[in-house]
C-alpha cells in the first residue's frame, strides 16, 4: 500500500484522536514508538498508526469487545479493518475514508470502560447526567 496522507494530515488526525481522548477521565495521550498512543495507567486503548508495518494507513486501531470487529467489519469494510498482530482491537482509516468523528468517540470512550473499572465508570456516568 502506497501513502497517500502528508504530515500535516497525520497532525490533523493525532489532534483529533487526543482531543476526543482527553475528555475521558485519566486518559493520557504520548507519542509511542512513532505513533501516538491513548493510555490509562499502564494499558494502551488506542494507538494512531501511522503506516504501521508499511501497511501505508493513517489508522486508529482501538481495544473492542468480542465480536466488535466483525460487527464494523460488515457494515463498513472500507472504513473498519483488522489490525495487524493484535487481538480484541479493531482498526479504523482515518484518510482514505472520511472519519466519522462521533463513531471515533464512541469507540474511544468503549475502550476507555473496558479498561477504567466500575467506580471509574459509574463516576464518569454521574458527571454527563448533570
Amino acid at each position: 500500500m502506497t501513502r497517500s496522507w502528508t504530515d500535516a494530515d497525520v497532525g490533523r488526525v493525532s489532534e483529533r484522536v487526543a482531543e476526543l481522548a482527553a475528555g475521558l477521565p485519566g486518559v493520557v495521550v504520548e507519542e509511542s514508538f512513532g505513533h501516538v498512543a491513548c493510555r490509562l495507567g499502564s494499558k494502551r486503548l488506542a494507538w494512531v498508526l501511522v503506516d504501521h508495518h508499511g501497511d501505508g494507513r493513517l489508522a486508529l486501531c482501538v481495544k473492542a469487545p468480542p465480536g466488535e470487529l466483525e460487527t464494523l467489519l460488515a457494515a463498513d469494510p472500507e472504513r473498519y479493518f483488522t489490525p495487524q498482530y493484535v487481538r480484541g482491537w479493531v482498526g479504523v482509516e482515518l484518510h482514505e475514508v472520511e472519519p466519522d468523528w462521533q463513531e471515533v468517540a464512541s469507540l474511544l470512550e468503549q475502550a476507555w470502560r473496558m479498561i477504567a473499572g466500575r467506580a471509574a465508570v459509574a463516576a464518569y456516568d454521574a458527571s454527563r447526567r448533570r
